[in-house]
């Protein structure tokens, strides 16, 4: 596998540091979880199958655990001893904690100049608000997202999918990997400061236009993504239960007005979105409204037309195409997975459904600190596992 080789020491909590590692561990990484002697907080919450979280499920399979008071000078020195085996460090800490802990990026690149090591946190290592707690739904009220993530009232609303853990997460891989990739040529890591402020402003390109081009704030329910154009938008079926239209190019556009009968709105329907496109939106709520969710989706199965039923998450899981895409994984035991999204045809990566107990791993992985990373555990066969759930 890609990563096969690679020892990565994660001390992060919840979700953006260990979704960043479990896609390693994935990839054939020698992923070793440094948790607190209360465990990783994940390990308690939520809905649980199999004995576990299903959240831990999906972010610490394939892992091992080793528990450390870094308070503790004998459990600091292990883990300073650990680390010179190590190729990526990773901490989730608020600025200046790991510091004071003794794991800081200085002291751990002196123990070792060929690791790359990585920080997550809130709003980054320096800047006026280095210091302020958040979780993704206060980085993304100081990032100006929620404001442009309406309800149907007009509110801002919670955004259910965590969008700044998500964004910093993905980066911060992508910059773990850019610098294992130089170390290659230059025989040093780095330091990787990744803020999950900074990666949900970098992921506004196509929403900023009134922000960087106009100097003023986006006028929501006028821009195509927030609801503004007909083509690219939410509408209410008979039963109850929604479509979307989500692709606004004129030859969507015109094969559906054309099928409606209405080839009379395509003209405005083409154009920018705004108060222009209120009449063709008047008229899809009244024509969607005319059957159901599933009725419409018949309807469109052979149309070359933007669309797609809006589905609940258990709906979604459970689709045929999840199945083909070996994306819901059940493992030996029974127990279900999201697979691997990262497809590679001739190194595909392996789901290892083994979970860690709290401190698994300790005495076996401190006890051979100073040996190079050893190979993970076997996986189930086959990219994804042993077969998906329909």
């Amino acid at each position: 596998m890609k990563l096969q080789g690679l020892r990565v020491i994660d001390l992060s909590l919840f979700l953006p540091g260990p979704y960043l590692t479990t896609v390693m561990a994935d990839h054939g990484a020698e992923v070793i979880k440094v948790e607190p002697p209360t465990g990783e907080p994940v390990r308690h919450i939520g809905e649980r199958a199999g004995g576990h979280s299903v959240w831990f499920r999906n972010t610490h399979r394939g892992k091992k655990s080793v528990v450390l008071n870094l308070k503790n000078p004998d459990d600091l020195a292990a883990l300073h001893a650990l680390v010179t085996t190590a190729d990526v460090f990773l901490e989730a800490f608020r600025p200046g904690v790991a510091g004071r802990l003794g794991i800081g990026a200085d002291a751990m690149t002196r123990l070792n100049p060929r690791l790359v090591y990585c920080s997550i946190s809130a709003f980054g290592q320096d800047g006026p608000l280095r210091d302020r707690p958040a979780h993704d739904l206060a980085v993304e009220a100081l990032a100006g997202t929620l404001s442009v993530n309406l309800g149907q009232d007009g509110e801002p609303t919670n955004p259910n999918i965590p969008i700044a853990d998500a964004t910093a997460s993905l980066l911060a891989l992508s910059g773990i990997l850019m610098a294992l990739y130089r170390r290659e040529k230059t025989g040093r890591g780095d330091v990787l400061d990744m803020a999950m402020f900074d990666a949900t402003l970098s992921w506004l390109p196509n929403a900023t236009g009134a922000v960087l081009g106009e100097d003023r704030a986006p006028d929501v329910k006028h821009v195509r993504q927030w609801g503004g154009g007909a083509f690219y938008n939410i509408y209410p079926t008979s039963d109850g239960k929604h479509v979307v239209l989500g692709g606004s190019e004129h030859k969507f556009v015109e094969n559906l007005l054309h099928a409606f009968g209405r080839p009379d709105m395509i003209a405005e329907a083409s154009g920018p979105p705004g108060p222009a496109h209120e009449p063709t939106k008047a008229f899809l709520r009244e024509t969607f409204a005319t059957r159901t969710r599933d009725e419409w989706e018949a309807w469109f199965e052979d149309r070359d037309i933007c669309f797609a039923p809006l589905l609940d998450l258990h709906e979604a899981f459970h689709r045929p195409h999840v199945t083909a895409r070996r994306m819901l994984v059940r493992d030996e035991d029974g127990n279900l997975h999201i697979g691997l999204p990262i497809k590679f045809r001739d190194e595909p990566g392996a789901l290892n459904p083994t979970l860690p107990e709290l401190g698994e791993h300790t005495a076996e992985v401190l006890g051979n600190a100073s040996s190079p990373a050893s190979s993970p555990s076997p996986a189930v066969a086959g990219e994804g596992g042993v077969g998906a759930s329909a």
